[in-house]
C-alpha cells in the first residue's frame, strides 16, 4: 500500500544530500574544495562520514560521526551540513527541541558558511536549494562550480543526481563517469550509473553497473539501490524468477545488518509479494504480504509506521484475493483501509489516494470499468502503476486516445521505481498496439 513517505528508509539511501569524497588539501587555488577547519579531528570525522554515505552505511550510523565532527570544530559549517543531512524529521506528534532539527541545523550551515571558503560555502548554498525543492535555481550554481573546482568529486555527484532527476541524461551520465575516473573505490556512483542505463533501457549495461556497485560494498551491508535496481533489470524484461531470486538474496543479507534492527525488511517483502501479484501469482502474493507484516510488530517501528504497514497489508491482501476472484473478501479489506481512514481524520486525509486506488483496483478486476475510472482519477497520478490502471480504466471505457496519452507519459517517465519497472512494459505494448 503506497501511503505516506518512508522515512525510515532514509536508512538505505541518502537521495540528493551529500556525495564524493571531501579534499582534504588546504592550499590556495586547489581545483577541489578547501574546507574552512583547522580541527584535523574535525575533517577526519567528515571524512568518514561521507565515505560511509559513499558505501550505503545506514543514516543512524553516520549521523554520530557527524556529530563527532561538530564537536571537535563548532564553526565547521560543512560538519554543521552534515549533521542536517542525517539528522531525522520530527515523528508526526513529537517536538524536538528546536536546535535539533534538520532545519535548525541547516540554517546553522548556512549561517556559518559565510565565514567559510568559496567552494565549501558554494556547494553549501546550491544544495539547501536542492533540500528546499529548488533543483533548477541550484543546477546553475552546480555547473558552474563543477567548472571552477574540476577535480572536486562532490560537485560532479551532485549535479549529475540533479541532472538525473531532472532528464537532461547524458550530462548526468558525463558528470558520473567523470566521477568514477577522479575515485572509482565506492559503490554509490555505480548505482547512478545503473540508473542512468535503466531509465535508458540499456538493461545489460545498468546490470554490469549495479554489479560493479555492489562488488564495493562494505562487509556488513546491504545497500537497498543497487539490490533493488538489479532486481529492476529483469522486470522490464519479464524475467521474473531472475528478478525474485535478487530480491530474495537481498532480504536475507539484509537481515543480517544494523539497519534491520530499524527497519524490518517488510519492504523486500512486499516487493516479493507484488511481482507474484502482478505476474499471475495471487496465492503466493498473500504469504508474502503476510511474511513481510510479521516483521513489523515487534520491531523498533513508531506505532503510527506499524499502522501505515497494516494499512499496507490490508491493501495487499484486498488486491490479491480480487485476482484470485474472491471479490467479497477483497472488499473488506478495503473497508477496513477506509476504517482506518476515518478514525484518524487529520492524518487519513493523506492515505486517501491509496483508498481510491484499492477501490479501482478491485473495480477493474470486478469488471466495472466506468466506476474503476472514477477512483483511478482520485488515486496518486505521480506513482506510475496507479497510472496505469487508469489508463486501462480508459482503454476499457472506450476512451482510447486519452489511455495511450497516458500510457506515453508512462514510457517517457524518469522515475527509478518497481512501479515504473511494472508498467513500463504494457505501455509499450499498448502503445504498438
Amino acid at each position: 500500500m503506497r501511503l505516506a513517505s518512508m522515512r525510515s528508509l532514509k536508512i538505505f539511501a541518502v537521495i540528493l544530500i551529500l556525495t564524493g569524497l571531501p579534499a582534504y588539501a588546504q592550499q590556495s587555488g586547489s581545483k577541489k574544495f578547501v574546507f574552512t577547519t583547522k580541527s584535523k579531528a574535525a575533517m577526519e570525522a567528515a571524512g568518514q562520514a561521507i565515505k560511509m554515505i559513499e558505501s550505503f552505511q545506514p543514516a543512524p550510523d553516520i549521523l554520530p560521526v557527524a556529530q563527532k565532527a561538530v564537536a571537535a570544530d563548532p564553526d565547521f559549517a560543512f560538519a554543521h551540513y552534515l549533521v542536517a543531512t542525517f539528522t531525522p524529521p520530527p515523528q508526526p506528534g513529537t517536538t524536538p527541541p528546536p536546535a535539533n532539527t534538520p532545519k535548525a541545523h541547516m540554517d546553522k550551515a548556512l549561517e556559518l558558511s559565510k565565514r567559510a571558503s568559496d567552494g565549501e560555502r558554494r556547494y553549501i548554498e546550491a544544495v539547501a536549494l536542492v533540500r528546499a525543492q529548488k533543483p533548477a535555481e541550484a543546477l546553475p550554481l552546480l555547473k558552474q562550480l563543477a567548472q571552477d573546482y574540476p577535480e572536486e568529486r562532490m560537485a560532479r555527484m551532485m549535479l549529475g543526481q540533479v541532472l538525473l532527476t531532472r532528464g537532461q541524461m547524458e550530462e548526468a551520465r558525463a558528470n558520473f563517469e567523470r566521477a568514477v575516473a577522479l575515485d572509482n573505490s565506492t559503490p554509490r556512483v555505480y548505482n547512478l550509473l545503473g540508473n542512468y542505463h535503466l531509465l535508458q533501457g540499456d538493461y545489460a549495461k545498468a546490470r554490469e553497473m549495479y554489479q560493479q556497485a555492489l562488488k564495493r560494498t562494505v562487509k556488513g551491508t546491504a545497500p537497498f539501490g543497487p539490490n533493488f535496481g538489479l532486481s529492476y533489470t529483469y522486470v522490464y524484461e519479464g524475467k521474473i524468477p531472475e528478478a525474485l531470486k535478487v530480491l530474495t538474496r537481498f532480504q536475507d543479507e539484509y537481515t543480517r545488518t544494523s539497519g534491520a534492527a530499524e527497519f524490518p525488511p517488510v519492504f523486500i517483502w512486499n516487493a516479493i509479494a507484488r511481482l507474484h501479484l502482478e505476474n499471475g501469482q495471487p496465492a503466493e502474493a498473500l504469504k508474502f504480504y503476510e511474511r513481510g507484516y510479521q516483521t513489523v510488530p515487534g520491531s523498533k517501528l513508531p506505532a503510527e509506521e506499524k499502522m501505515i504497514w497494516q494499512g499496507r497489508l490490508h491493501h495487499g491482501r484486498g488486491r490479491a484475493l480480487a485476482k484470485l476472484g474472491k471479490h467479497e473478501e477483497a472488499w473488506k479489506e478495503a473497508e477496513l483501509i477506509k476504517k482506518m481512514i476515518d478514525e484518524n481524520p487529520e492524518r487519513g486525509k493523506q492515505f486517501m489516494p491509496s483508498y481510491h486506488y484499492i477501490v479501482g483496483y478491485l473495480r477493474l478486476e470486478g469488471g466495472d470499468h466506468a466506476k474503476a475510472l472514477e477512483h483511478l482519477k482520485q488515486a496518486d497520478q505521480t506513482d506510475l502503476f496507479h497510472k496505469l490502471l487508469l489508463a486501462r480504466a480508459y482503454d476499457r471505457t472506450g476512451d482510447t486516445a486519452t489511455a495511450q496519452k497516458i500510457y506515453r507519459e508512462i514510457v517517457e517517465s524518469k522515475q527509478n521505481s518497481l512501479e515504473r519497472a511494472l508498467s513500463v512494459p504494457e505501455a509499450k505494448k499498448k502503445l504498438k498496439g
